[in-house]
């Protein structure tokens, strides 16, 4: 299978479904330009009606989305997770809340695009990961791909869905590479990985790690560094927060006796904190050691690069608190 980068995944995916359905079309600021490196080409392949720069003003356009999405379109609206709070109202108010309050005859098929930069001396202002926030809001659907495959099938997923979603593209994964298939090559002829179905990325027997996001990758990393000394890592990605995978969580820690969330996200009310109190609720007999936790500090993050990395999860912190439980 051919080797591509997430970034790429994400335009193949966008072109994919622009060509296939003509109500989907894309919106967001400076996206003629490919501000962010996804929307390259699109204005020259599809023109200024499906490919449109917005004004920065998160709240007026999110709210243009959901009332395209009412008249029967499809938006994929780009943003970035900082962004998100100034569009506050139209997401919460408004887009997770309509289908519910109009009984059901309104359906709102937005994907939204939010791209997480942090670890890049971002400061605190542009590096939230405030997926956490919308996993509490009921009408939302909330997706984290961390690898180039998932982050194709899932957004054709999202695309193709009548809820709103919001899928997350970790900044620390966005130029990662793995194999993704031709859809030549696919039964059915392309790629889509449904929501609520998690990835179990690696076999293990002596503890579940469950990655969130860029925890994913730690996770991996924790448990190759773990596997040397005798320790059998299993490595869980749930790839969608909303809906939530907990059957392949639980099935895990039934195997395994110990758990290990890893969770970019600050750790209060986080999607860590979340998988650990389902686990401790409804696995509490299979567990033989504490549920640990490995997510950012409760701080703001610092510009100083010196001090930015210290606030975030690591292979190593991972490390450490496996051993803990082991």
């Amino acid at each position: 299978m051919p080797i591509q980068t997430y970034i790429q995944s994400i335009v193949d995916a966008t072109v994919e479904e622009m060509e296939r359905d003509p109500s989907v079309f894309t919106m967001g600021e400076d996206l003629r330009h490919s501000l962010y490196g996804a929307t390259a080409g699109l204005v020259d392949r599809f023109g200024e009606d499906r490919v449109i720069d917005t004004p920065l003003s998160e709240n007026g356009f999110f709210g243009a989305a959901l009332g395209a999405s009412l008249c029967g379109m499809r938006p994929i609206v780009e943003t970035v997770t900082s962004f998100l709070w100034v569009g506050m109202d139209q997401l919460i108010s408004q887009a997770a809340k309509m289908r519910y309050m109009f009984g059901g005859q309104a359906q709102l098929p937005v994907t939204f695009r939010v791209r997480m930069f942090y670890a890049r001396g971002a400061a605190a202002h542009h590096s939230d990961r405030n997926y956490p926030t919308f996993m509490n809001t009921p009408g939302l659907k909330v997706i984290c791909p961390t690898n180039a495959y998932d982050a194709k099938g899932l957004m054709k997923t999202a695309v193709r869905d009548n809820d709103v979603c919001l899928i997350f593209e970790d900044g620390i994964a966005i130029s990662s590479r793995c194999e993704v298939p031709n859809n030549e090559d696919l039964p059915g002829g392309e790629l889509l990985v449904p929501f609520g179905v998690a990835n179990r990325v690696r076999e293990g027997s002596d503890v579940t790690i469950v990655g969130v996001a860029g925890g994913v990758q730690h996770a991996i990393d924790a448990a190759n560094t773990l596997e040397p000394e005798g320790i059998s890592a299993e490595v869980i990605d749930p790839r969608t927060l909303v809906p939530l995978d907990t059957d392949t969580i639980l099935k895990s820690v039934e195997k395994t006796s110990r758990l290990v969330v890893v969770d970019p996200a600050h750790k209060m009310c986080s999607a860590g904190s979340e998988i650990a109190a389902i686990v401790a609720q409804e696995a509490f007999w299979s567990l033989e050691a504490p549920i640990q936790v490995v997510a950012s500090e409760q701080v703001n993050v610092p510009y100083s690069p010196a001090l930015e990395p210290l606030v975030y999860p690591t292979p190593e912190k991972v490390v450490e608190a496996v051993r803990k439980i082991l």
